[in-house]
């Protein structure tokens, strides 16, 4: 077992205790300490004191079993039994990546619970599971964005040993795994990072208050700190590529930006373990210099959520122009985040009141992933109301096939492939002073949407957390079994047409009429036809010898230059020389 060691460089005195028994540590050089040689056994709970004061946890502990005030414990990762041997995970442009939260995707709400809904990922489709933030978090119950203990998974989610298991399970059935990491702040409670050393910096401010030092004094070890986060979640977790939350929040004013000393850094851990592994980011900077190759001056992320595909999808289904929805609404939106991904790239933004974005120019599709729904656009809404709860079906299918058959990797939230009824709600375990500050900031956020904040439901209520959790019940019966084979089909489809991989946004055509509303997209030989309106429309298309390949709605009919949908409907239809009856069946019925 490796000696201890921990980052303290304005202490005096550092101790560690082991139980009941304390040791002091040695100084060594650039303000580390070390344990003696007696105080590193195989497995044992330890705390640090800093100057006689009180125990602390470890800031790399591997594992919190008490939670975030407890005391660490040592894992040792060798003693578990991979089996993932030959996995390598598919690529980025190929995959369709699933968001799960731990706690409210199965009855369970752990690492192994998840493992008995596997299976059905797997047949749905889906290539990547991307999990919501697992480090250790205040109580039992949270989204995990104010995890403070960065090294460890969450101890009621199942702790290290659970999401070896959860892992080596989706390598198993040949899903990737991806984690959310979150490196531009620290929760609320039980950060105790400041009282060892200069983390944070006041250099730098984030709405969730100072940042986190990456060019202040001292930035050299916190940059150490956050890498070797990323590396030890791929090394010794197995995890397949990470997504950074927020990173316009990371301030960094050095030569080499972190980002790009991150990716250079996960790079060569790739190299060295001969795996494929991915960095995947959220901007909110419409800069495509987050996805560009560190030799043409990028960070070198391998693709980045695209937010402007989502807000003009969701601005055009809804009619909500609030907040960050103003300067969206559109079907003319749509068709420019299918060709270019952002909506804005140096345009006037209504809600930023400013010029805003840059060209993504020469950059593939598989850069940016789209999605519908994801874990902030639900859970950030007052009631944490999914879009199948705010419009009609038609209208949902429609955009589901807008999602799945765009060249852009489609990213689906838990429960959306089967139209989930549960809402996914803010919910957290906070003691009683800090639950009522989040919820007074809460009511806040959502004045700027027009939303009543003070019905939204407490955050602190065990029953919100409860309401979140998916009834797997419902993928069977009904409309959810309807819209899961709905689902399938769309994947089925992505799969077997060549021209759906191409990932060259110059080639996708797209035709729009405003006042008619409807939205025709062309991808070689396939062509999604939506009717958004609540009329039937006979709408153009420039597909020779087009065949029917699926509907989202009966009464399809196809004429020589024309098709028309019924009210609230899409199409999809193929250049019948291509869309041969062993690969689909032409007329394929609705489902």
């Amino acid at each position: 077992m490796k000696r201890l060691r921990v980052w303290a460089p304005a202490a005096k005195r550092v101790e560690i205790r082991l139980d009941s028994r304390g040791f002091d540590m040695t100084a060594e050089e650039g303000g580390w300490w070390v344990a003696p040689e007696e105080a590193a056994p195989a497995e044992a709970d330890y705390s640090f004191l800093i100057d006689g004061g009180d125990p602390l946890p470890d800031p790399r502990s591997p594992w919190q079993p008490s939670g975030v005030h407890g005391p660490s414990r040592t894992v040792d990762h060798a003693a578990f039994s991979w089996t993932d041997a030959n996995f390598q995970a598919r690529p980025l442009a190929s995959a369709i990546v699933y968001e799960l939260h731990t706690g409210t995707f199965s009855p369970e709400g752990t690492f192994v619970g998840a493992i008995a809904k596997l299976d059905h990922l797997a047949a749905l489709g889906v290539t990547h599971v991307e999990l919501m933030p697992v480090c250790e978090f205040p109580g039992r119950r949270g989204w995990g964005y104010d995890g403070v203990d960065l090294f460890a998974p969450h101890h009621a989610y199942g702790g290290p040993l659970g999401l070896k298991r959860l892992v080596d399970a989706c390598h198993a059935r040949g899903l990737a795994v991806l984690l959310d990491v979150v490196y531009n702040h620290l929760g609320p409670s039980g950060s105790y990072l400041a009282r060892y050393g200069p983390y944070f910096t006041a250099k730098h401010h984030t709405p969730w208050g100072e940042a986190l030092n990456l060019d202040s004094p001292g930035s050299d070890e916190v940059r150490r700190f956050l890498c070797d986060n990323a590396t030890m979640w791929l090394r010794d977790y197995h995890i397949d590529g990470l997504r950074l939350d927020a990173i316009h929040s990371l301030f960094d004013q050095s030569a080499v930006h972190f980002l790009e000393q991150l990716s250079a850094e996960i790079e060569e851990l790739s190299a060295q373990l001969g795996r494929h592994l991915v960095l995947i980011a959220e901007s909110d900077l419409n800069d495509p210099r987050v996805v560009r190759p560190r030799e043409c001056g990028g960070y070198g992320f391998d693709a980045q959520w695209s937010d402007d595909f989502h807000h003009a999808l969701h601005a055009a289904l809804t009619g909500e122009r609030n907040g960050y929805y103003r300067g969206f609404g559109a079907l003319g939106a749509i068709a420019k985040a299918l060709r270019h991904a952002y909506v804005y790239d140096g345009q006037y933004a209504p809600h930023r009141k400013r010029r805003y974005g840059r060209s993504t120019a020469g950059l593939p599709a598989s850069r940016f992933l789209a999605y519908l729904q994801n874990h902030d656009q639900v859970g950030n809404r007052a009631q944490g109301d999914r879009i199948g709860h705010l419009i009609s079906e038609g209208r949902l299918r429609a955009a589901v096939a807008l999602l799945l058959l765009a060249p852009f990797p489609p990213m689906l939230f838990q429960g959306e492939e089967f139209a989930a009824s549960t809402p996914f709600q803010f919910f957290t375990e906070h003691d009683e002073e800090l639950g009522r500050a989040v919820t007074r900031g809460r009511q806040r956020e959502f004045a700027a949407f027009g939303w009543d904040g003070t019905s939204i439901p407490d955050p602190q209520d065990a029953a919100t957390f409860e309401r979140s959790k998916l009834q797997w019940g419902e993928a069977q019966t009904g409309r959810g079994a309807s819209m899961l084979a709905w689902y399938r089909g769309l994947i089925r489809l992505r799969r077997l047409f060549p021209a759906l991989a191409d990932a060259r946004m110059d080639r996708v055509r797209t035709l729009v009429d405003e006042e008619r509303q409807w939205l025709v997209m062309q991808r070689g030989p396939v062509g999604l036809v939506c009717n958004f309106s609540r009329e039937a429309r006979r709408i153009p298309i420039e597909i020779p010898e087009a065949a029917l390949l699926l509907s989202s709605s009966e009464g399809v009919k196809i004429r020589a230059k024309d098709i028309e949908v019924p009210s609230e409907a899409a199409a999809i239809v193929a250049d019948g020389r291509e869309a041969e009856t062993e690969v689909w069946p032409r007329g394929q019925s609705s489902v």
